[in-house]
């Protein structure tokens, strides 16, 4: 399954619209990052993404991303039902293991009480503000023991992606992958799918990550689609054409990678 990262009412719109395009369920993500962006209150954005999914013709599903400020994490639970939310990723990859654990294991529990499937990740994956170290890998029998400690529902891994790539030439390791799904009895979870080529991404799907997150190919389009149309009207001073030129480039870019992965992540 692709989930999609959501920064503005447009990147909703614009996923759900290439979801549709191509028959294909999709997972909406707002991070925590994108919550501080709009000033600290998930409400809003969570609101826009829960009438954008309840309105599309393909089941689309609501996930929060990247959580790991304590207090952020408790208001997003609260608030999970009322948004229609059905998912959360605890990261607490930055601490060590035994934390990582233990905060994870927390609120797991907390987030199921209120219907959340959980999330976490074991092995820092590159790219994300710093915190995560790149280069670092999973160790299958250290994610198993992890899977089984925490009860989580799903569990991110670092098999070679980074956050925030702008090329697509990050080197997955596919046997690593493929040790990984046969010692975790949970679905994995690829973070940083926008630096992975098509081939990459599907051949990832097939030997066993089963939740591929893009983020930063979307603002790639999404940004050059804009630049484009201000070049060409220098004088513009109405954003509705050049954000439905982004939109519609976002739509673009959902719709091709919903083709490319295909068949090998749906059920």
């Amino acid at each position: 399954m692709l989930a999609f990262n959501v920064i503005t009412l447009e990147h909703a719109e614009a996923i759900a619209r290439g979801a549709e395009a191509a028959s294909s369920g999709v997972i909406l993500q707002v991070s925590e990052n994108t919550v501080r962006f709009h000033g600290g209150n998930p409400a809003p954005v969570l609101a826009a993404c829960a009438e954008v999914a309840a309105a599309a013709s393909v089941p689309i599903a609501l996930h929060l991303d990247h959580f790991t400020e304590p207090a952020l994490i408790d208001a997003a639970i609260d608030m999970a039902q009322r948004f229609a939310v059905s998912s959360i990723m605890i990261d607490a990859a930055h601490l060590d293991f035994r934390d990582n654990v233990e905060q994870t294991a927390r609120y797991a529990d907390a987030a199921r009480q209120r219907g959340l499937w959980v999330e976490a990740e074991l092995g820092e994956v590159g790219g994300k503000d710093g915190a995560h170290a790149p280069g670092v890998r999973t160790d299958p029998s250290e994610a198993a023991d992890f899977a089984c400690r925490t009860t989580a529902d799903a569990l991110a891994v670092a098999v070679g992606s980074s956050h925030a790539m702008t090329t697509r030439d990050a080197a997955i390791d596919l046997d690593l992958t493929a040790r990984l799904a046969a010692a975790v009895p949970i679905p994995l979870v690829l973070h940083g799918g926008s630096g992975v080529s098509d081939e990459r991404l599907r051949a990832a799907a097939h030997a066993g990550l089963r939740k591929l997150n893009v983020g930063t190919a979307l603002n790639i389009a999404f940004t050059g689609a804009v630049r484009d149309e201000l070049g060409m009207r220098p004088d513009a001073v109405d954003p509705r054409p050049y954000l439905a030129a982004g939109r519609d480039a976002i739509a673009t870019t959902v719709t091709r990678l919903c083709h490319v992965v295909g068949e090998e992540t749906r059920p």
